[in-house]
């Protein structure tokens, strides 16, 4: 432990005082409780040193310190109040006395308070922790649902047997292995099965994804999508009720195809022809059909990712609430599942850019589609897409639905709202700008969007950002 005439050289060397590493000039004294709450802070950030003798600002000065004449007595007195060991050293450096406290850094999944603060530091500065942090430490010890096992004592044969491992090179752009072991190989790789001795255990990520038959993991076979079809715009008559059974890679592109199947025809006027169109683009079921699977909440039991076709829309819902609010999700992501996403865009199911969520509003604007609609709900995220509707038939809430997310839009694509860019979006002509401008006004009263001060006061030139910009 004894810290070396080197080591206060290089202390003294470093540009600025790291997480790390404390100084503290304290020539005469050092409040006790500072010291307790100095050893707490660097515990939690996983241990380190604080110098009392030397000033915190290079070029650093060693200017001796007489705090704490008795090192024994403080390091009781620390063990005593914070219940964890911290080793004092004094050191009789030539230019004068010096104090190290070495302190190690918290156990796994514990933070550590003083008078029931959970302290960390935040420049020269301690301050609490917050709870985002705390709620990570807290579970660090815990094993994610996703990477425990389903299936345990399995052969090779027996694994190759659950797993659509011939799709799943697939997706990889791989060409199949000669042998069963360069398959089991790569499983091991990805992490989706683990060698226990002679035999194998299947992981739940690794099942949910490239399973040949959920239904053969009777604790996943709930996590199966579900697709309900209605006769009408109403849950009253259900046509049809189809859970899905393949993993979520290997099956992804039959789901995509299968709901686009059950879509309702609608006539569109393109040209002054009538042609018949989807209900809603297949783009736009893929881009949310990826997000759904994916930010779902897996350890709510008893429910899973659900799509309901109606005549005139498509509800889709996953079990979790959003971990970002829902006005937020054109510019907003963040994953719930981080490896189980970074899996799924390697397969070729989504991007992980976090531009799923632009492409729908985009292809909504394009195809003239009512905005779409995001929604929290109790330990569900809902979204509901609408089909063809035209601008007289939008009530109040669709208008200030489809201003806000097309201002948003604009902002992320480093553009500005204006009363043309929204006539545009509802394609309206140039004498319907009062009645843009009243959508306008009544999104701003709404507390969405505000005017971009850089275009002046001017009403008729104005330029609108939202809310939160």
């Amino acid at each position: 432990m004894a810290t070396t005439a080197d080591q206060i050289d290089v202390w003294r060397s470093t540009p600025r005082e790291t997480p790390n590493l404390e100084f503290k000039e304290s020539k005469y004294n050092f409040d006790q409780d500072t010291l307790f709450r100095y050893c707490v802070a660097l515990a939690n950030e996983g241990g380190g040193y604080l110098v009392l003798g030397m000033t915190d600002a290079p070029p650093r000065t060693i200017v001796g310190t007489d705090a704490f004449q008795n090192p024994v007595k403080v390091q009781g007195q620390i063990f005593d109040t914070l219940r964890f060991r911290v080793d004092v050293e004094e050191i009789a450096h030539p230019e004068g006395r010096l104090l190290v406290f070495h302190v190690p850094g918290r156990p796994t999944g514990t933070a550590y308070n003083f008078r029931g603060t959970y302290l960390m530091r935040s420049g020269s500065s301690l301050v609490p922790m917050s709870e985002d942090r705390l709620r990570t430490i807290f579970t660090e010890n815990r094993h994610h649902w996703l990477e425990e096992h389903t299936k345990i004592d399995l052969d090779a044969g027996q694994i190759v047997e659950l797993l659509d491992t011939q799709t799943l090179f697939e997706l990889l752009n791989l060409p199949y292995p000669t042998t069963r072991d360069g398959v089991i190989d790569r499983l091991l790789e990805l992490k989706f099965i683990d060698r226990a001795g002679p035999s194998f255990s299947v992981r739940r990520l690794g099942a949910l994804l490239i399973a040949k038959r959920l239904d053969r993991f009777p604790e996943l076979s709930r996590k199966a999508p579900r697709v309900i079809t209605y006769d009408g715009n109403s849950k009253t008559q259900t046509i049809s009720d189809a859970p899905g059974n393949k993993g979520y890679a290997v099956g992804f592109q039959g789901l995509v195809k299968f709901v686009c199947n059950l879509l309702p025809q609608n006539e569109i006027i393109e040209d002054a022809l009538r042609k018949s169109a989807k209900l809603v683009p297949e783009a736009v079921i893929r881009e949310l059909l990826a997000n759904a699977l994916i930010h779902q909440d897996f350890e709510i039991s008893g429910t899973s990712m659900l799509v309901e076709i109606y005549n005139n829309r498509i509800e889709i819902s996953n079990p979790g609430e959003p971990l970002v609010p829902v006005q937020r999700f054109i510019d907003g992501c963040q994953s719930r599942n981080e490896r189980f996403a970074s899996l799924m865009r390697r397969l070729g199911v989504c991007e992980e850019k976090g531009s799923g969520i632009d492409k729908v509003i985009e292809t909504a604007e394009l195809l003239q589609l009512p905005a779409p609609d995001f929604r929290s709900l109790f330990q569900t995220t809902h979204v509901i897409i609408y089909g063809t509707r035209p601008f007289a038939d939008m009530n109040r809430e669709d208008r200030i639905r489809a201003c806000y997310q097309h201002c948003v839009l604009k902002f992320v694509l480093a553009g500005r709202m204006t009363n043309g860019t929204l006539r545009e979006r509802f394609k309206l002509p140039t004498n319907k700008a009062a009645i843009v401008s009243q959508i306008i006004a009544q999104t701003e009263d709404e507390g969405l969007i505000k005017a971009d001060h850089r275009s002046g006061g001017s009403r008729k030139y104005a330029r609108y950002v939202p809310n939160w910009a």
